[in-house]
């Protein structure tokens, strides 16, 4: 859990501060830096808003937990996530290129109209998305404990690390491409969101609300149990070890959603995940190489018609 924390809140709260940072940068450059403590004024008022979400959202949960099957409620938030996940991904990846160009034009657009509450609205607004979206996928990985998330070494050392990055980024002392480093870290949140998807599979599969051709497409508690408990019963039926310990086992199944005996519904899923994942990032990247033709062509008869007159 504390890893899948660390990983999440560092990507969301660097996020949220890669776009206050270039909000305050731009004011600073276009000696604005008047209308700084706005932009604050908006981020600190997302952070509230966050808490408070938290709070609530921890709130309902108890109370729909008690009024229902938990384990339902857990489901629904594991494949909710995993969506919302995977959509993060892939809107960062769209927006990345123009993230800067975008968000100085909004504020120069703000700063012409002498537009205050605009600049601390859009401020509120692109930090508390990230803040709810990070409150809905700690609910996810904790089965609905936000708090033992919140409070965990994972989420606090997540958002020092995404402070000290964005620090040395804007400083200027850390050269890094956004592109890769939103590459980079949406692999480790694709992984994420597919063993959320495949918890979510085998917990259904264990409430008998979907049932399976093959319950285990195969064993490899031989090799790698999913939790200490199987390898001790391993040992225990078999008289020989396990070549790796079950705390491995529980970390790549807390992190990524490991089992040792998968069904054949949770393969075909986890492997279905994956080549979802690909078609569409192969359908973007045609999709912009497209974009780029049509641009560059666009600019050679420009060219052309230039030098005719």
């Amino acid at each position: 859990m504390e890893i899948q924390a660390l990983l999440i809140t560092f990507r969301e709260a660097l996020e949220a501060l890669l776009i206050v940072g270039i909000i305050t940068t731009y004011l600073k450059r276009t000696d604005n830096k008047k209308y700084t403590k706005f932009i604050w004024l908006g981020a600190g008022l997302a952070i509230l808003a966050s808490v408070g979400a938290a709070m609530l959202f921890q709130l309902v949960f108890t109370g729909f937990a008690a009024m229902v099957s938990e384990m339902y409620l857990k489901i629904s938030i594991m494949i909710i996530s995993a969506l919302l996940l995977t959509q993060m991904v892939f809107w960062m990846a769209g927006h990345s290129r123009d993230l800067k160009g975008n968000t100085e034009d909004k504020m120069s657009k703000f700063i012409s109209t002498g537009n205050v509450i605009g600049m601390v609205i859009h401020s509120f607004l692109v930090v508390l998305r990230e803040g709810i979206e990070t409150v809905f996928f700690f609910a996810a990985i904790t089965g609905g404990n936000i708090g033992a998330a919140m409070q965990g070494w994972g989420a606090i050392t997540g958002v020092i690390i995404a402070v000290v990055v964005s620090y040395l980024f804007f400083k200027g002392t850390m050269k890094i491409s956004l592109k890769t480093f939103f590459k980079v870290t949406g692999a480790f949140i694709i992984l994420i969101a597919a063993g959320l998807l495949v918890q979510a599979i085998s917990m259904m599969q264990d409430l008998e609300i979907i049932g399976s051709i093959i319950p285990h497409l195969y064993d490899l508690t031989w090799i790698l149990p999913e939790h200490p408990i199987d390898y001790e019963h391993y040992v225990r039926d078999h008289g020989t070890a396990p070549l790796l310990s079950g705390e491995i086992g529980i970390f790549l199944k807390a992190l990524f959603g490991y089992s040792s005996m998968p069904s054949i519904e949770e393969v075909i899923a986890y492997v279905g995940y994956f080549a979802g994942i690909y078609l569409l990032t192969s359908y973007r990247s045609d999709d912009v190489q497209q974009s780029v033709k049509e641009e560059t062509k666009d600019l050679e008869t420009a060219a052309v018609s230039n030098q005719k007159k």
